[in-house]
């Protein structure tokens, strides 16, 4: 079988500490697997920079200007992960047969990118990367995503478990998956939408060589929460279910205050005031928000925005 050409494309933000390394290895592990014949001589990586605001680009730029397998992707501005992804993808979609996209970090290992060429070549479409286990995360790390991925499933979202954006997709996929238009992209669901011949390839998550993570915290939280919304209407069912309950709790007390009013035990209060006009209160605050936020979302998307905007193209 005549080896496929590969696009490699890793998006980058403030990656300057570590994108020498990551040249490095990716450049030594690129040459080996071409020798091998598992890909293509013209084989190439892409780096996106993401609107960096350190020397990332600069970087990228000399990489590009020095070595014919690297393209340089400039975005105007920060857009996001997800959009940094489609826009490494979409600009060079004509010229590859298969991508594989893989953070800056390298924390995924790229070994796992010889069994996906080798899935890819027995049939399979899309690859995804899923990790093995998760013994080198902390308690909370572990069980806080183990959460996420359990949470999106039971709400109707396919997202495969342990999966990032690690992975694989044949041109023919990424053909299908430009016909999704939305502005908040979430990837690790739209991909497994797409359908076609697809399947997995598992590793164990290495230690980040250099630099600091860019999703701390309250960018898990914030991305978790983009998923959500972006995939699943089962919160706006929930403000229902809310609703319901707590119209049965102000039935009870309708009841609890005529029955005390018909036996002649009435006790005026404040606790007993205050109490149900701030529950309601608060209540009707959250639901009001819950709707606001996906309304927000379907504004985003009828303004018909571009994902990004690119600035530069070095060895296009």
């Amino acid at each position: 079988m005549k080896p496929s050409r590969l696009l490699l494309v890793i998006p980058c933000y403030n990656e300057e500490a570590i994108l020498h390394a990551t040249y490095s290895i990716l450049k030594n592990y690129y040459d080996d697997i071409k020798t091998k014949g598992l890909i293509s001589a013209d084989s190439k990586f892409c780096f996106v920079n993401d609107g960096s605001r350190d020397k990332t680009w600069e970087i990228i730029e000399e990489l590009s200007i020095a070595d014919p397998d690297v393209i340089g992707v400039k975005l105007s501005r920060n857009f996001g992960h997800q959009s940094a992804i489609m826009a490494g993808l979409e600009k060079n979609i004509d010229d590859f047969d298969c991508f594989i996209t893989i953070d800056a970090d390298l924390q995924d290992d790229i070994n796992a990118i010889t069994g996906m060429i080798e899935k890819h070549q027995q049939g399979a479409m899309v690859v995804y990367g899923v990790r093995g286990d998760r013994s080198s995360d902390s308690w909370f790390k572990r069980s806080s995503a183990e959460s996420f991925y359990k949470i999106m499933q039971k709400m109707g979202v396919p997202v495969i478990f342990n999966h990032a954006d690690f992975r694989l997709m044949d041109r023919r996929v990424l053909q299908e998956l430009g016909n999704f238009k939305e502005i908040n992209l979430f990837l690790r669901g739209v991909v497994p939408l797409i359908g076609f011949r697809n399947d997995k390839v598992f590793y164990n998550r290495l230690e980040r060589q250099a630099g600091e993570t860019k999703y701390p915290l309250s960018k898990m939280i914030l991305f978790a929460w983009n998923g959500i919304t972006s995939f699943s209407t089962f919160p706006m069912r929930l403000v229902l279910y809310f609703g319901v309950l707590n119209f049965a709790i102000a039935m009870s007390i309708v009841i609890y205050i005529l029955f005390s009013y018909l036996v002649g035990y009435t006790v005026p209060g404040w606790t007993s005031t205050m109490l149900p006009l701030t529950f309601f209160s608060g209540s009707n605050m959250m639901a009001l928000g819950l709707i606001g936020e996906y309304i927000g979302k379907i504004y985003e998307e009828v303004k018909g925005r571009p994902r990004y905007i690119i600035e530069k193209i070095v060895n296009e």
